[in-house]
């Protein structure tokens, strides 16, 4: 089997400005795009290895914001002062575990997370959509309301259904697909600003947040 080309534009520029991956340029311009993190902001990376998301989202919020990431997978590399990390499972971990290392409930979740993939496309995407959800079950534990969600996703049958399901619970959620990802690539990022707890789940995430 013919090995894949890795020496891209953005594997050459990543390289070139210090960043752990490639894929340091999705964030970019997820962030960029739709100001998605800002300066002094708490940030959760789901699924942080190698590090290339912590790098960027360290470098958005500066110096007074924190970052936490977690990851099956040790990040090997020291990324900032303001950056912690975690060894874990996000199906096991609890999320007052994270909100604990980033002092409260974060601002900003991102997910560049992925399923260990078979090369069937029907059974990658629904896997990586079970992640997704995942995910946005986790979020009353963990995300402010009001605050923003980037995660990726494989597209397929159900992924209008996610971003419908992600959509209700945020003032907006689209899909996006930044120009660093890959051209044969499925994955894109659904994109969801404004979280909107349900009331019940507010109440909950008060509650753990003050120690209650």
């Amino acid at each position: 089997m013919a090995r894949r080309v890795l020496h891209d534009q953005y594997f050459k520029k990543a390289k070139d400005e210090g960043y752990l991956a490639r894929s340091a340029y999705k964030l970019q311009e997820i962030a960029q795009r739709h100001r998605l993190i800002a300066k002094g902001q708490r940030v959760l990376d789901l699924g942080c290895a190698p590090g290339a998301w912590l790098q960027v989202a360290a470098e958005l919020v500066g110096a007074k914001g924190v970052v936490v990431g977690i990851d099956l997978k040790e990040v090997r590399d020291a990324i900032g002062a303001n950056v912690a990390t975690v060894v874990g499972d996000i199906y096991e971990t609890e999320a007052s575990v994270l909100t604990g290392m980033g002092g409260g409930l974060f601002d900003v979740v991102v997910s560049d997370m992925a399923p260990d993939t078979t090369g069937a496309g029907d059974t990658d995407h629904h896997r990586s959509v079970r992640l997704c959800r995942h995910v946005l079950e986790m979020l009353p534990g963990l995300l402010k309301p009001g605050g923003n969600l980037a995660m990726k996703v494989f597209e397929g049958g159900t992924y209008p259904a996610l971003v419908k399901e992600t959509g209700r619970l945020f003032a907006s959620a689209k899909g996006f697909k930044p120009k660093a990802s890959r051209d044969v690539s499925r994955e894109i990022y659904v994109v969801a600003l404004g979280y909107r707890p349900r009331r019940d789940d507010a109440r909950a995430a008060g509650r753990a947040e003050s120690g209650a």
